[in-house]
């Protein structure tokens, strides 16, 4: 069937992903290289128990000769700007166009699809932005062979596979005494455990929105929460597919994954778990805190009432005295006309009796506790 093909703006700094759908239709296998594609960057990494051995290469054709060896080979592939060494890389390590589809033409739902001799894996990276909101996300493909492992990464300016790389290079751990399998599976955890940073990032976000929400709420509060909101609901469609993938892999018998790997699989399932339900539970802070933001907005608008109530029931009886010695009947007509017009001391009588009203009515008030705020908590 033909497929429409999609292209990515890249807003990274926001991490949401944008689909934008052009209306010409390519046949399947069909590579679309985006115009803000990255230049293609080849790094070989070559080892065994004994040496290991790290190339940058200019074609992909210079890494055939170590793909039929004992020692494993990692070919690291950053940046999908270049077709024609995507269609290359294609032709040495004899990827099927629908292979070579899904690892160039991002993003793709993170996946498992098992292929003769390989086994293709779609995984999803994030990585924490510093210094700004947000974080990046991109597509990372696995290629698994019986002695190498092909990734292929949107970017090549960063990525979480450095710890990876050092363990390779010092020859810490077990990893260049194990296969091509156990290199899949520690990239795979480099990626699951690289949500963590992330959202602890997250997790202060919301600390922080909680006190501003508590204290001073604005119309930039609820920006920031829907942003969050946002940006975990991203976290979550790359999370509980990525599970699903690293299930698949424990549970269906492929022979390019040892029974040794599946059980350090699992612990890797365990990770994503961990992070899954971190993520559900944010967003349901995240949506508490808009409740939280609704009734802190009511509130304070509560207060504003409150403080024009008051005011006006300070004056309504001031008001009222004023309306009364305004009248001016004539006292010559009747002694019953306002006999305090005629009074030595009748305006500071009366100012007095208007402060002694507004006292009164204070005293009342504050007795009540009408002028205590309802939009503070006390904090231990």
């Amino acid at each position: 069937m033909a497929k429409k093909p999609f292209h990515r703006s890249r807003t990274v700094a926001k991490s949401r992903v944008n689909y934008v759908y052009s209306q010409t239709v390519s046949l399947p296998g069909t590579l679309n290289i985006e115009a803000d594609a990255l230049p293609s960057k080849i790094v070989l990494i070559d080892y065994n128990e004994a040496n290991q051995t790290q190339v940058q290469l200019e074609t992909p054709e210079e890494c055939a000769p170590y793909l039929d060896t004992e020692s494993v080979s990692w070919v690291d592939v950053s940046g999908l700007g270049n077709r024609d060494i995507m269609q290359r890389l294609g032709r040495v390590f004899s990827l099927p166009p629908l292979i070579l589809e899904d690892v160039v033409n991002v993003p793709e739902r993170p996946k498992v699809e098992d292929y003769e001799n390989q086994l293709v894996i779609i995984a999803r990276m994030v990585i924490t932005n510093e210094g700004r909101t947000g974080f990046y996300s991109e597509q990372v493909s696995f290629v698994l062979g019986k002695h190498y492992l092909l990734t292929i990464q949107e970017e090549p300016e960063r990525d979480c596979f450095e710890c990876v790389r050092a363990r390779i290079r010092n020859n810490k751990g077990i990893i260049r005494k194990q296969k091509a399998d156990y290199l899949a599976y520690t990239l795979l955890d480099a990626i699951i455990d690289g949500f963590f940073p992330v959202l602890e990032v997250y997790g202060e976000r919301i600390e922080d929105l909680e006190q501003e929400v508590i204290a001073k709420p604005s119309r930039q509060t609820l920006q920031k929460i829907y942003q969050v909101r946002r940006d975990l609901l991203t976290l979550r469609r790359a999370t509980w597919p990525q599970r699903d993938t690293i299930n698949a892999l424990i549970r269906d018998g492929n022979e390019l994954i040892s029974e040794e790997v599946r059980i350090y699989l699992r612990d890797c399932y365990d990770h994503a778990v961990q992070i899954i339900d971190m993520v559900e539970t944010y967003r349901e802070l995240a949506s508490g805190l808009m409740d939280v933001y609704l009734s802190a907005v009511s509130n304070k608008m509560n207060e504003v009432m409150k403080t024009l109530t008051v005011m006006s029931s300070i004056f309504i009886p001031l008001t009222f005295v004023a309306g009364i010695y305004g009248m001016n009947f004539n006292t010559e007509k009747s002694p019953w006309n306002m006999p305090e017009l005629e009074w030595y001391w009748g305006y500071p009588a009366c100012l007095a009796a208007m402060v002694a009203i507004t006292a009164g009515l204070l005293f009342f008030f504050w007795h009540r506790g009408w002028f205590e705020s309802f939009s503070t908590t006390k904090h231990d």
